[in-house]
């Protein structure tokens, strides 16, 4: 077994498809729906969330997949994001985007942070999978509070109309992002860039909340 595989390993990696086709999250071979949406589909159906698009990502969002997280995010540490983008690749396989599309911060929250951590993931799988990436595609033409500072009834409404695509995109793209929690983030990139006429969203990012 040779490092990589170790650290995979220990990292318990691997969140693959199937996943549910209305929440997005992992579900079992045999079913199209998991079971929490099983249970809620009799009152309260959930709302599709990316129709198609597959919701993939690398690590289930714990120790010491956060740890290396926030490392990356809030102090700079380049390297760590690097080592989880390139243990998160196998995820990616069943996914044929055209382009990557990084989810855009406000222009105070880059100059702030010096950095956008969902370009530098598309940066990085842009280079292994040799697909073009498209920094300019969206704007966050609204500052929006910081999404982990807020419950999950208050995400959706914070970052609804934050988002504007700028440029013609090609039919298919995966959105990049490094955590996938609610997916409101997504879900609201994902509205501007069927306005502006592509077909299909994956989503790509290193962990997500389950």
């Amino acid at each position: 077994m040779n490092l990589v595989d170790r650290i995979c390993k220990h990292l318990n990696y691997g969140i693959f498809p199937p996943v549910c086709r209305l929440c997005g999250n992992p579900g079992l071979p045999e079913w199209d729906l998991c079971l929490l949406c099983h249970r809620a589909l009799p009152c309260r159906p959930p709302p599709k969330l990316f129709g198609e698009g597959l919701v993939l990502a690398g690590f289930d969002y714990g120790n010491p997949v956060d740890g290396l997280i926030r490392h990356f995010k809030f102090h700079g540490q380049l390297g760590s994001g690097r080592l989880l983008a390139r243990l998160c690749e196998p995820a990616f396989e069943d996914s044929r985007p055209m382009a990557l599309v990084p989810v855009p911060l406000h222009i105070r929250r880059l100059r702030h942070r010096g950095f956008n951590q969902s370009l530098e993931l598309a940066r990085y799988w842009g280079r292994r999978r040799g697909l073009p990436v498209l920094p300019a595609a969206l704007i966050r033409h609204r500052e929006t509070a910081v999404q982990s500072a807020l419950n999950s009834a208050e995400r959706e409404p914070n970052v609804q109309g934050a988002f504007r695509a700028e440029m013609p995109l090609p039919p298919h793209v995966a959105l990049v992002d490094d955590v996938f929690t609610t997916g409101a983030t997504c879900r609201a990139a994902r509205e501007a860039l069927l306005a502006a006429g592509v077909q299909r969203v994956d989503v790509w990012c290193l962990a997500r909340v389950t």
